[in-house]
């Protein structure tokens, strides 16, 4: 297994996105606290034109702190839009998004599930910036059909899965608390419906914790349809994405179960908004380091 820098470092020092000179600067950061790979995200059209039209400089950057993007996150929240005109257009930003993976020679890309589009009283999930310990208080609207909602989430997965494949890129998909896809049963769901082997998940350990999953059960249920692992710990009442070993997350266990799937593939720490978060990496990184070599991984 191969360690690397989640996005939600660099989301929690500077901003939702980063502009392009925060992104210098935390590419140098991640570099510095001994990373040699790292997840990079495109938030919305305006990022990921930014991005893309400094795809040179940010990969020369990248080699010469001997550095490697391996998955790329386009945020399109319009993929699962119930108007045509809207997912069209994030298909197209899509196109792009897989476009520059194969630039930066990335292992998968990865997208979300989103919130259907329901009224909030008061917090959204993920509206803004990534938040932790949200309640959310929603109105059903009389005209909402889920099942329509349900059928765009499988075509628009389908199309983007596809896509991937086509362009050589392993496409994956992260269960998050407040979203369509939010546990393991639900992610399965999707897999079934969208019958494409190149479709795997994302095992990210601080939202799963907080859904009350048992994880060792989490990774039996998924298997080898895990293409990558997030890991945080949490206390498994709230979404915290803490330090690993600051929560009560059963680490042999969770590793033991990956070991038995041959998973071989990036274990991103996605600790964040937390103090002194780069004392956190380094404590996470080396806890990571510690435990693979205790388990012989």
């Amino acid at each position: 297994m191969k360690i690397n820098c989640c996005w939600l470092y660099a989301i929690s020092k500077y901003s939702y996105p980063p502009s392009l000179r925060d992104t210098f600067k935390v590419i140098e950061e991640i570099a510095n606290l001994g990373f040699e790979n790292f997840e990079l995200e495109a938030v919305g059209e305006k990022n990921l034109n930014e991005i893309y039209n400094h795809k040179n400089e940010i990969r020369q950057r990248c080699d010469n702190r001997g550095l490697k993007v391996i998955n790329l996150c386009p945020i399109f929240r319009e993929v699962v839009s119930f108007n045509k005109k809207e997912r069209r257009k994030s298909f197209d930003l899509y196109k792009k998004s897989v476009e520059l993976a194969n630039y930066f020679e990335c292992h998968t890309i990865q997208i979300d599930s989103y919130t259907p589009p329901l009224q909030f009283e008061g917090p959204a999930p993920y509206s803004n910036a990534v938040q932790f310990n949200q309640s959310y208080r929603i109105i059903i609207d009389p005209a909402f059909d889920w099942q329509k909602q349900w059928n765009i989430l499988v075509e628009s997965i389908s199309y983007c899965v596809s896509l991937a494949d086509q362009a050589g890129l392993k496409f994956c998909l992260e269960p998050r608390v407040g979203e369509m896809i939010s546990n393991s049963d639900a992610i399965l769901r999707l897999m079934d419906a969208v019958n494409n082997p190149n479709f795997g998940a994302v095992l990210d350990t601080g939202h799963l914790h907080a859904q009350k999953e048992i994880l060792p059960l989490s990774v039996e249920k998924l298997g080898r349809k895990i293409f990558y692992v997030n890991v945080a710990d949490n206390d498994g009442l709230r979404n915290d994405h803490l330090p690993l070993g600051e929560g009560n997350i059963d680490w042999e266990g969770v590793f033991i179960s990956l070991k038995k799937y041959k998973f071989s593939q990036y274990v991103g720490i996605d600790i964040g908004r937390i103090e002194n978060l780069d004392e956190g990496m380094i404590r996470s990184k080396e806890f990571l380091e510690k435990l693979f070599k205790k388990m012989g991984i």
